[in-house]
């Protein structure tokens, strides 16, 4: 089982491909090197030595995956919970989180920098061809040249947890759409530019829509953290950085020095 080159095989064609896949090792216990693989398409590959053991360990390696982590899980010989007797590592292989980014605005630019720092998978999505140009965005993986709703249309069951959508225009026939489309999707981070007048007159329109109140507490407006930052870069800073927060489920962000205990959790 530790050689079957078919799983590595599969393995090498999804990083070549940028999709995502997760690898379980035995590192210790019964049957040590065998292998199972959470492929492409959900399916599992390989075995870990039976049933019961591969059961749960696919399970956590799509849990795994859909964080995008790897690490050391302990299990009982046949997957049993708080045991030791099988020491399993899990490998993910995940692609790049995506950014949309709706609306190419002056802020536009600068988060696409940011961003393809921090690892994404950046798009530019605008409806106005003389604005949403490469030329603009040189930065950015693709600028689509389309209304946002349609894109999240077309892309939106992909969206996952780990990618975001943030939307940088207030136009009303422009966002409302954009953010009802993102609503739909399984996006981890939707946020919002504007003023806290314009937030409101959006929420409105939104609610004017049927759009439920659960779902306008998911979208992060006025987007960003309150750094005190005024250009496009520190804008895009605070976005980010929002994201971050977000991501680590830290609602109260302070500077370390104002707080205790472990810096990392």
């Amino acid at each position: 089982m530790s050689d079957d080159p078919t799983l590595f095989d599969r393995v090498a064609s999804a990083l070549a491909a940028q999709e995502a896949a997760a690898l379980a090792t035995v590192i210790d216990g019964p049957n040590a090197g065998a292998k199972l693989l959470l492929d492409t398409d959900g399916a599992l590959l390989g075995s870990l030595g039976n049933d019961d053991l591969d059961r749960v360990v696919g399970r956590d390696l799509q849990g795994e995956l859909a964080a995008g982590t790897s690490g050391m899980r302990h299990y009982g010989e046949r997957g049993e919970a708080r045991a030791d007797e099988v020491r399993v590592f899990v490998e993910t292989y995940a692609p790049p989180p995506r950014m949309l980014i709706f609306g190419a605005v002056d802020f536009t630019a600068a988060l696409v920098r940011v961003a393809k720092i921090l690892g994404y998978r950046v798009t530019v999505c605008d409806a106005r061809p003389v604005f949403a140009t490469k030329r603009r965005f040189p930065a950015a993986d693709e600028v689509v040249v389309d209304w946002p709703h349609r894109l999240l249309d077309e892309i939106g069951d992909e969206l996952t947890g780990r990618d975001a959508v943030c939307v940088l225009t207030h136009d009303p026939k422009f966002d409302v759409p954009a953010v009802i489309a993102a609503l739909e999707t399984g996006a981890g981070y939707i946020g919002c530019m504007g003023s806290r007048r314009t937030t409101d007159d959006r929420n409105a329109r939104l609610r004017d829509e049927g759009v439920p109140e659960a779902d306008i507490e998911r979208i992060w407006a006025p987007i960003g953290l309150d750094l005190g930052g005024r250009t496009p870069e520190e804008t895009a800073i605070s976005i980010c950085a929002e994201i971050i927060a977000r991501r680590a489920g830290k609602d109260d962000v302070k500077p370390l020095t104002r707080t205790e205990g472990d810096i990392h959790g």
